[in-house]
């Protein structure tokens, strides 16, 4: 094959990988294991720049570890339930099992056309019983551990998706599937103890140095590990009494007041028959059903009414009256806080419109405040505090929970803002929850030997009135597994997040029938690099965590840290168009020469200027680049080299025409290489004395070119300039060549450039695997490229015989010489002083002094 036909190149070489099983990968306790996973795909029916992008970067890492000698385990699968297939289902008349077969099948046929090396053979998905049953199984485990259990509360409603959502899939008030705003609805559901690790879970990412500082703190602040102090405020004229958690027990002399959330189990109670209590309830209806992230917003209008109701100040004996009021929540904490206004930037707020009094008792240490104007929130010296005044606040935040304990009101308590995971989801497309509810007996888990409890396929999907599970008879109505009476089974379906929190344990042990993972997962485990986006790191990455303490406990694993290195990949933008009027265009809409001047463009329908900007891909954007287009035109090696080479791959990255035909032109100069020197015989390795200085140039550039490229894609997963330094090596080849004309033979520089060319293909077959093992063939090399041995930098090549070292004189530049590295200052001086570029600012002046950087530069200040 004269010219590069990437359509035969590629089918060619995914076939005989395939049939060689050249990707697959068995346990083998003789060998080094490396596991490189992907976060596993929604299958939506087609790929994306997104998919594209993530999935490169881990295969150039696999196909590299699989070179360096390692046992790489590198599988996908399918996050095939949930709520996308469900509603497609609605809108088309489809059946969710069909729709989802369909859109895997074409995914992995997408897949396979990139040439991903995966274990095809472990593949994995979640809508599958012979996966979900392992959900089930998990379940009924941690249900035995108490774990898991039913309970009713307040829980977040997404109107559209018509089902519940855990607080993390609600962080900013929305629905994080489909951006409804959601509420608040009093429910009964099935939740998941992730609490009980809320320590453990925050206390490890100190030692997790193979994630991202950025994720770690995310998930540091979700879990919201809090230590302070529990205070009991009895109610006047009552027996009832208040907790409350406080992280500044040392202000709490200054408290003029006690705010209660409008749902707190308490409240009606409370205000029972006071002249306040309609306004009071009033007031809870409206408010309670507001969502945690609207009411804690710091811009938001902070409200309240006084319930007519006070508590005693168990540290002076002074009546504050208890108020309900909207920033306060019933799922923090106890669902009450005290109100100290002069300390506090939101209780100042709250005081000042509603006139309650503030009191200070900080003072800051050698200036003065006015807490009636603005709240001091920092630490200083207390003032009006009782036996604690004139202690600093530290000091005294330790003297008041002991005394608080002392006296049995309260003490010192750490807090998380982590709450247990809410899993009961009112939606078709999911799991099966494994209960029986009997009338006579409670909740019956379904016996083991029962499992899995399948999911009905001939069901009539709304979207409305509850779960569609709840309609079908043949599937609610069972008998009870304890006392064989009539019952009915949980019509909720898990949260698809159960799915995904432990599917690469699957992956190592696909086959086995008796356990979800069995001792291979060993082996596997941990995983040694994770790639997936930073929209996760308050989703998946905490629930997998948790899963993994679960797994280990259950004995299937050693491991309680799933994941050693995590590279949270960026996403993937282009310029996007906006009119006024008819909103997102698509490019048949726009003006011409939009990509090239993205500012001229107008849209098509009414002219208008539109608004311009780098969004992230999307199809609702009408900003997506469609990854058939780009495999039919340039090949899966190109789109691959243009996904990794772009951008860092913690980076955004920008799309751009110009740079994937600038990475397909590349492959055709490698190509073009390849021919030219294809048909030469194999020359042995000279002596090193019998280098000429060209010979040993290139030798010095083929073996840095293999350190960094080592380096980039070992230790700063910088893919980007691994591929810059293999164009670099590319150049060289290509000028040795041509200035070697028909001297090629003399002093070493054929081996030169044949031991340059074959490192080229063996750095490039991570990234271009397709056109790097035909050139391989044709170059006549034995074996399969993708199974040959990493090459290995010979340190001896790497020491430059001379350095250039730059002269200058007060600081401007003069010259420049080559200078052996080892060259005294002495030396270096007396080079500089000859050189002709530099004698002439030298002349009748004095030096005064040298600055000299060995190896780089001497700089001579004269006067």
């Amino acid at each position: 094959m004269k010219s590069y036909d990437h359509h035969l190149v590629d089918q060619l070489w995914q076939q005989r990988w395939q049939e060689g099983r050249l990707d697959e990968a068995d346990a083998d306790p003789r060998r080094p294991k490396y596991y490189c996973l992907e976060m596993l795909p929604y299958p939506s029916g087609r790929i994306h720049m997104g998919h594209v992008r993530n999935y490169s970067i881990g295969d150039v890492v696999a196909r590299q570890q699989r070179m360096r000698g390692k046992n790489v385990l590198h599988p996908i699968g399918w996050d095939s339930f949930g709520l996308p297939a469900e509603n497609a289902a609605i809108d088309h008349g489809a059946q969710p099992m069909a729709w989802t077969e369909e859109n895997i099948e074409r995914m992995r046929k997408q897949f396979r056309r990139l040439g991903f090396s995966y274990a095809w053979e472990r593949e994995v998905a979640a809508h599958r019983p012979e996966y979900y049953r392992w959900n089930q199984w998990l379940f009924l485990q941690m249900l035995e551990r108490d774990l898991a259990y039913r309970s009713r509360r307040a829980v977040n409603w997404c109107d559209h998706c018509a089902t519940v959502l855990a607080n993390e899939q609600a962080e900013s008030g929305a629905c994080w599937r489909c951006g409804t705003v959601v509420n608040l609805r009093e429910m009964d559901g099935w939740f998941l103890r992730i609490t009980r690790y809320a320590d453990e879970l925050q206390s490890a990412l100190d030692t997790m140095e193979g994630w991202p500082e950025r994720v770690r703190t995310m998930q540091r602040n979700w879990i919201g590990r809090s230590e302070g102090a529990d205070v009991r405020f009895c109610v006047a004229d009552s027996d009832v009494e208040i907790p409350i958690f406080t992280t500044r027990v040392d202000t709490i002399f200054g408290c003029t007041f006690i705010v209660m959330a409008p749902e707190h189990p308490e409240l009606r109670n409370l205000v029972g028959d006071t002249r306040q209590a309609r306004e009071v309830l009033d007031y809870c209806e409206v408010h309670s059903h507001r969502t945690t992230a609207e009411r804690t917003q710091e811009t938001a209008e902070k409200t309240g009414v006084f319930t007519g109701r006070h508590a005693i100040n168990p540290y002076n004996g002074e009546r504050v009256p208890i108020w309900v009021a909207n920033f306060v929540v019933a799922e923090y904490g106890s669902g009450a806080l005290m109100a100290v206004p002069a300390h506090d930037t939101r209780d100042h707020e709250f005081a000042r419109r509603y006139g309650l009094p503030i009191v200070q008792v900080v003072q800051p240490a050698g200036v003065s405040c006015d807490v009636q104007q603005e709240a001091f929130v920092g630490e200083g010296i207390l003032v009006h505090s009782g036996e604690f005044t004139g202690e600093r606040t530290e000091k005294a935040r330790e003297k008041m929970a002991r005394h608080a304990t002392e006296n049995g009101f309260g003490g010192g308590k750490v807090q998380y803002r982590l709450r247990d995971w809410g899993i009961s989801r009112q939606r078709y497309w999911g799991t099966p929850i494994p209960i029986i509810h009997c009338e006579g007996c409670g909740a019956v888990p379904v016996p083991v030997e029962d499992l899995p409890v399948i999911l009905p396929l001939d069901i009539e999907i709304t979207g409305k009135g509850g779960s569609p599970l709840a309609a079908d008879e043949s599937f609610v109505r069972v008998s009870c597994p304890r006392c064989q009476g009539p019952a009915r089974r949980e019509t909720d379906t898990m949260d698809t997040f159960v799915d995904s929190g432990w599917y690469y344990y699957r992956y190592c042990d696909p086959g086995n029938t008796e356990l979800p993972v069995g001792e291979e997962g060993n082996y596997w485990f941990p995983v040694d690099l994770y790639i997936g986006g930073i929209e996760h790191a308050n989703l998946h990455l905490i629930y997998t965590r948790f899963f993994a303490r679960v797994m280990q406990e259950l004995g299937l694993v050693d491991v309680r840290e799933p994941v050693t290195r995590h590279l949270s990949q960026g996403m993937v933008v282009d310029w996007s168009y906006r009119c006024p009027e008819h909103g997102y265009l698509a490019a048949d809409k726009r003006a011409g020469g939009w990509r090239d001047d993205p500012a001229a463009a107008s849209c098509g329908v009414c002219g208008r200027a539109v608004e311009v900007k780098k969004e992230k891909m999307s199809k609702s954007k009408f900003n997506t680049v469609d990854p058939d287009y780009l495999l039919d035109r340039y090949g899966a090696d190109a789109t691959r080299l243009f996904a990794v080479f772009a951008a860092p791959p913690e980076k955004a990255m920008d799309w751009s025409d110009t740079g994937i035909e600038g990475c397909h032109r590349f492959l055709q100069r490698v190509w073009r290489l390849v021919d030219r020197l294809s048909g030469a015989d194999n020359v042995a390795e000279p002596a090193a004395d019998d280098l000429s200085a060209e010979a040993r140039a290139l030798r010095r550039k083929t073996h840095d070119t293999i350190r960094r490229v080592t380096t980039d894609i070992e230790e700063r997963l910088h893919l980007n300039t691994a591929v810059a330094a293999i164009m670099e090596l590319v150049n060289e080849l290509q000028s040795a060549i041509a200035d070697g004309g028909g001297r090629q033979e003399q002093g070493g520089l054929s081996y030169a450039v044949q031991e340059g060319l074959e490192t080229l293909l063996l750095l490039l077959c991570p990234f271009a695997p397709h056109l790097a093992s035909e050139a391989w063939e044709r170059l006549g090399k034995p074996g399969s490229l993708v199974q040959q041995v990493w090459p290995r930098c010979r340190e001896e090549f790497l020491a430059r015989e001379t350095v250039t070292v730059v002269v200058q004189v007060n600081g401007k530049l003069r010259g420049s010489m080559e200078l052996a590295p080892e060259a005294s200052e002495d030396e270096v001086l007396a080079g500089a002083r000859a050189h002709e570029g530099v004698a002439a600012h030298l002349e009748g002046k004095t030096v005064r002094r040298v600055v000299h950087v060995p190896g780089k530069l001497i700089n001579l200040v004269v006067s």
